[in-house]
């Protein structure tokens, strides 16, 4: 089955742990090579590409890992982390530039400027990854997978950063595409659903559909396993969302 994500929109890619969700999304990325099928990416098939094209993409497609602390050189500040992208893309006239628009990122991403001489492990683990997304929207992407990243968090932030994330959506126009193993915080997040299972996509549909009337015996598992009394704090993210 095809896979496919609307710009501005958040596709969820949900199934249990080990059938396959992050190979799909690092394959995507052309971080794992594919052994077959295409990636189409604005029409243009990223797996054909050679190593100057893909560079070139690279600033439109960002990923977020789950560990924020493993995704942070701990030796580097977090100043010089959300910096070095722009480096290596050649993005800001110079380091005063990127500077100023690292303290933007930070204050963009709930932080504050200052924080930009500090070092990971002065951080929480909510801290980190919004210095995580701060780096990856360094680069000015189109679209981002988002790999199981807020697992790791505690419920309320997880809130924090599903919220976030939906806010920098709206006003940047991202495209996600969201893993995760936990359908209850997928739900909140997504506007199409896509099923895993074994290494293959079992149904996709819009969030709604799927939750409401899923087709898949395999679906209809997955959510019987949502507990029930999904905490307030993320009821904010589920309107927005219209689930």
């Amino acid at each position: 089955m095809d896979v496919s994500v609307a710009k501005g929109q958040t596709l969820g890619l949900v199934g249990e742990s080990g059938c396959g969700k992050t190979t799909l999304g690092r394959t995507i990325l052309r971080l794992l090579e594919p052994t077959g099928g295409q990636v189409l990416f604005d029409g243009r098939d990223i797996t054909a590409m050679n190593h100057e094209e893909m560079r070139s993409m690279r600033r439109r497609m960002q990923i977020i890992f789950q560990d924020p602390y493993a995704s942070l050189n701990p030796r580097m500040s977090v100043g010089a982390a959300i910096m070095e992208p722009m480096t290596i893309h050649g993005l800001g006239s110079s380091k005063k530039e990127r500077q100023e628009k690292t303290e933007f990122l930070l204050e963009k991403v709930g932080l504050e400027a200052r924080f930009s001489s500090r070092y990971p492990h002065e951080f929480s683990g909510g801290q980190r990854q919004r210095i995580c997304i701060a780096r990856a929207l360094a680069v000015e992407p189109d679209f981002i997978v988002c790999d199981e990243s807020v697992s790791a968090l505690d419920v309320s932030i997880q809130a924090q950063i599903l919220n976030l994330l939906l806010d920098l959506q709206d006003e940047m126009g991202l495209t996600y595409i969201f893993i995760s193993h936990d359908l209850a915080v997928v739900k909140f997040i997504s506007d199409e659903l896509a099923v895993m299972n074994h290494g293959k996509i079992v149904e996709m549909a819009k969030a709604s559909e799927i939750y409401h009337s899923p087709r898949d015996e395999y679906t209809k598992k997955l959510l019987s396993s949502i507990p029930k009394g999904i905490p307030k704090t993320m009821g904010s993210v589920a309107e927005r969302k219209n689930l």
